[in-house]
């Protein structure tokens, strides 16, 4: 993968935005009744895969800040990376816009149950519903307009 200083510009600055994002608004970004904002940043993988590594660094570094240490550095890194993979693998945004809601439902709900013994389908729920809010709702909805867009898209265009 060749990558002009451009382009990893981009995906770097889509990483800081998604620490910013998620550090910044912290209260609201970790635990299992969140709507971490900076989600929203993941459709950016439906539109090149190429924001991939930048998401899932952001990710990384943002779960170093969460409160359930180390492990929802892995946990919570993983379902993100499973789902910017999945996303680049549809055609329709609001489809790919669910991938998040799955598997952080799953992962994240399944590690908030492993390390709090709360209720395991409530918790999945309570996660998903977040994400859903979040990626699905406002995000698709936003990432509509902003690919309306020809000059924006161009910007965001990675090669």
């Amino acid at each position: 993968m060749n990558m002009s200083t451009k382009n990893l510009a981009k995906v770097a600055i889509v990483a800081a935005l998604y620490v910013v994002l998620t550090v910044g608004l912290a209260p609201l970004s970790y635990g299992n009744i969140q709507f971490r904002v900076s989600e929203v940043l993941t459709l950016f993988a439906f539109i090149n895969p190429m924001y991939i590594p930048g998401l899932v660094i952001g990710c990384i570094i943002s779960n170093l800040f969460s409160p359930l240490g180390i492990i929802d550095v892995v946990v919570g890194s993983f379902a993100t990376f499973i789902s910017l993979y999945c996303m680049t693998k549809t055609k329709n945004i609001f489809v790919a816009s669910l991938f998040p809601v799955i598997f952080n439902g799953i992962f994240v709900g399944l590690e908030l149950y492993y390390l709090f013994s709360l209720p395991l389908l409530l918790t999945m729920a309570q996660v998903a519903i977040g994400e859903f809010v979040v990626v699905s709702l406002c995000g698709v909805a936003m990432f509509k307009v902003m690919m309306s867009n020809t000059a924006l898209m161009n910007t965001l265009e990675i090669n």
